[in-house]
C-alpha cells in the first residue's frame, strides 16, 4: 500500500504563487519546493547581492523543514538553479555555510530564467526521522 502524501505549510517561508505546495510529505521524505530569494516577513523579493539571494532561499527551506519536524541535517538532496554560472562560487560559499558534516549530494544548473526575474532557486529533499 502506497504511502499517502501530506502538504507542509508555514508562514514563515514564501506562500505557494501556483498550484504546488512548499512541501509534500510521502512516508519518511520531504520533498521541499524550489525557495526563491522571497522573505516572508518583509514581504518583498530580496534584491541584493547573490549572497543575501542565496542566504534567503537557505532560510525558506530552513523554516519549511522545521515545520515538518526536522531540520537541514536530514536534507539529503538539492538542486540549485543560477541564472549565471559565475555566481556558483559565492553560492557555494554560502550554501556550504548551512551544512557541517556530510553535507548533501548536491546538483546545481544554470537557467535561462526564473520566476519573478530571480537569480538563484534552491530544491531540497529530506530524509524524516
Amino acid at each position: 500500500m502506497p504511502s499517502e502524501k501530506e502538504a507542509v505549510f508555514t508562514k514563515d517561508a514564501p506562500r505557494p504563487v501556483g498550484p504546488y505546495s512548499q512541501a509534500i510529505r510521502v512516508g519518511d521524505l520531504l520533498f521541499v519546493a524550489g525557495q526563491v530569494p522571497f522573505d516572508p516577513v518583509a514581504g518583498e523579493f530580496v534584491r541584493g547581492s547573490i549572497a543575501d539571494q542565496a542566504r534567503q532561499c537557505m532560510e525558506n527551506i530552513k523554516a519549511i523543514l522545521k515545520a515538518a519536524g526536522c531540520n537541514l541535517t536530514h536534507v539529503v538532496k538539492t538542486t540549485i538553479f543560477l541564472t549565471n554560472m559565475a555566481d556558483f562560487a559565492i553560492v557555494n560559499e554560502v550554501y556550504g555555510n548551512y551544512f557541517d558534516l556530510a553535507p548533501p549530494a548536491r546538483s546545481t544548473v544554470q537557467v535561462a530564467a526564473l520566476p519573478k526575474g530571480v537569480a538563484i532557486e534552491i530544491e531540497a529533499i529530506a530524509h524524516l526521522p
